[in-house]
């Protein structure tokens, strides 16, 4: 076994490779960029070793400088995680050349399946199912425009190298291409340095169902049952679960046997994930499809570990070692279920654009394993650390575990109202909404769930007539304590103090009296002439969350003071609320509000990031949905485009500006 293994990536996958490392009894090398100096992977690891500065491509991309480190420090072994290098034939060569064991694949390996194109070809040779496409080099936008003819539309266009959502476009017709062929081939250009895209048709109704290998050098490989990952927004993974609620007995054996035999076609070892794509229309579900072979360690592995006791980690590093697999197939487990979702800096009312900045605060939920549920948080963040412009915007992976899928998703509701994440915009509040959305509690669930569901974006999940009125009666106990009272308290664990008083409590245009009297061992409430309501409740320690029990329903409530307002979040929502004495609330009916500024003839960076392209000129006249400028923002390409029909006034951006969020980039006249 090795004694000492460097890990070549950063955040939350560097530190899960750590624990696991550290519990095997194996030193461990942590590598970094200089905004990561203070990361906690490089606090966590053995050793540390500079790499430079920010940006990935003089980092954490130059492989020869993971080699220089590894003999530095010694490191017989390097885990690459996911990402960065992690699927570069190149690098795996090149620590080979050196005498470094890759704790992964062969390369071989690595270039046969990090081909989108070449792999389709091997897997059709191997008797695997593939998508109707066309494989060929396509070389122009007509090319493109001819073949998605050819093949019949809706169609995907695909960069050859890419993955993580990246170079992969939808198109419904001519015009979706010419639009986005160019954009496909420069995504895959700068996130993967190859610029080859292909074509294929795109399945209706479609689930994306993978299968986890496992293999060793001895030729013994594994299918470790499968996940579905179909809760997707812009072909970027966001919730995923194991097993699938779609998969039968029957289709999963025929599933993972299709995916051993492509692994043993290349002579595959260590774990990775064959993906494919299954037709929702298709009951039988005989209809499923090869898309790719990752030849790594995927992000959502959490939940394959939770349902067949594994760690797939331990695995790798024990396959690298060249020991033999220790089970057989019929040893593999399936117990329970287990749901993940990712906890992304990102803003969903502001169409899931990436937010960046500073953690000024992070507590996540308590981690727990108990007999009948399990809470993991997999993380690679702290308060007052940075989620840069230069890496994924992932900030942590909340991961449960039950005996039902049901008590799974239930348990994921009540631990994502315990994420305290202050500083950025993150979709917490999205996250909670779906995991309540009775079609996605159905199983009833596609890649197109998203875009169905939420079409007009989201704005938080719609809260029943109880909540509003549980919210009512808990902000206006909090405002009877007292804004100072409450930021003294909310250290503490014990009873929240209460003290008598009166409060309205304003939602939106809804006004609700409410009267608070505390009793020995609780409180009681009357609102809007109702009640008694019986409150027992308990402050969180070193948060803000109030843990409380009205009348036998249990709340779980995070709470923030906004300006004049509070803000209660709980259950997929931040509900923002005023709280005022009764003599202020009659006077506050005469105020009039100042209306909102008109924007509509402003286009607006929607977040921080690059203009890469310029579209329209002063004089310019634009239509509703024209595309007016391209940015680039977490090596992801968004067009912008014109909000109405008017002409360009003026361009106060130019291609090649770094933009702040809300920066204008052109004025309409």
């Amino acid at each position: 076994m090795f004694k000492k293994i460097l890990i070549a990536n950063r955040g939350e996958i560097a530190c899960r490779v750590i624990r696991t490392a550290k519990r095997m009894g194996i030193q461990t090398v942590a590598v970094y960029s200089d905004a990561d100096a203070r990361a906690p992977h490089v606090r966590m690891a053995d050793e540390s070793v500079r790499l430079g500065p920010a940006p990935a491509s003089e980092s954490y991309l130059k492989a020869e400088l993971i080699v220089d480190a590894c003999k530095a420090t010694g490191a017989e072994a390097v885990h690459p995680g996911y990402g960065f290098l992690s699927e570069r034939t190149s690098f795996a060569q090149a620590l080979a050349d050196a005498g470094i064991a890759f704790i992964g694949p062969p390369p071989n390996a690595i270039a046969a399946m990090g081909d989108k194109i070449e792999s389709k070809k091997l897997a059709k040779q191997a008797g695997v199912n593939v998508v109707p496409g066309y494989l060929g080099d396509i070389a122009t936008t007509d090319d493109a425009v001819k073949i998605a003819s050819d093949i019949g539309y809706p169609v995907m266009m695909k960069a050859s190298a890419g993955g993580g959502g990246k170079g992969m476009r939808l198109a419904w017709s001519e015009t979706d291409v010419r639009e986005g062929f160019d954009s496909v081939k420069r995504e895959g250009l700068n996130s993967f340095g190859d610029d080859r895209v292909f074509i294929e048709k795109f399945i209706e109704q479609p689930r994306h169902i993978e299968i986890q290998l496992l293999g060793d050098q001895h030729g013994n490989i594994l299918y470790l049952n499968e996940r579905e990952c179909s809760i997707q927004r812009r072909h970027q993974k966001v919730v995923e679960e194991a097993p699938s609620p779609f998969v039968t007995p029957e289709m999963r054996k025929a599933m993972g046997e299709q995916a051993v035999a492509l692994a043993r076609a290349v002579g595959y070892y260590s774990a990775g994930t064959v993906e494919l794509i299954v037709s929702g229309a298709d009951p039988t579900g005989k209809s499923f499809y090869f898309l790719e072979m990752n030849t790594r360690l995927q992000v959502e592995h959490p939940v394959t570990e939770e349902i067949t006791g594994l760690d797939l980690v331990e695995q790798m590093i024990r396959v690298a070692a060249g020991e033999k697999l220790a089970f057989t197939q019929k040893d593999v487990q399936l117990n329970g279920w287990s749901i993940e979702t990712r906890i992304y800096a990102e803003d969903p009312s502001r169409g899931f654009l990436p937010s960046t900045g500073r953690l000024i605060r992070y507590r996540p939920p308590i981690e727990h394993r108990y007999e009948n549920e399990v809470v993991r948080v997999d993380d690679g963040v702290f308060d007052g650390g940075e989620v840069s412009m230069f890496y994924d915007p992932m900030i942590a992976k909340l991961i449960t575990w039950a005996a039902t899928r049901i008590e799974a998703i239930d348990a994921q509701v009540d631990a994502l109202d315990q994420f305290v994440i202050d500083g950025i915009s993150n979709n917490v509040d999205f996250l909670s909404a779906l995991m309540q959305h009775p079609r996605f509690r159905s199983g009833e669930i596609t890649t197109g769930f998203i875009a169905e569901e939420y079409p007009d974006g989201f704005h938080g999940a719609p809260a029943e007539e109880q909540l509003t009125a549980d919210l009512a009666v808990i902000a206006g106990m909090v405002a009877v304590i007292g804004d100072e009272r409450a930021a003294e308290i909310s250290d503490q664990l014990g009873p929240a103090p209460i003290l008598s008083g009166e409060r309205i409590v304003c939602f939106g245009s809804a006004r609700h009296n409410v009267r608070i009297k505390p009793y020995k061992g609780g409180t009681l409430a009357v609102l809007d002439g109702q009640g008694p309501i019986d409150i027992v409740g308990r402050w969180t320690v070193g948060q803000r969350l109030l843990s409380v029990v009205i009348d036998g329903r249990e709340r779980i409530v995070q709470i923030r003071r906004v300006g004049r307002n509070w803000e209660l979040q709980t259950r997929g929502a931040s509900h923002k609320v005023q709280v005022l004495q009764p003599h202020v609330a009659e006077l506050s009916k005469h105020m009039i509000e100042k209306p909102a500024p008109d924007l509509s003839r402003l286009l607006l960076a929607p977040m921080p990031g690059l203009l890469t392209k310029l579209d329209v000129a002063v004089g310019d006249k634009v239509e509703p949905g024209q595309p007016v400028a391209v940015m680039e923002a977490m090596k992801m390409e968004n067009i912008l485009r014109a909000p109405k029909a008017a002409t360009v006034k003026a361009t106060p951006a130019k291609a090649g500006d770094s933009l702040a969020v809300d920066q204008v980039i052109v004025e309409f006249e």
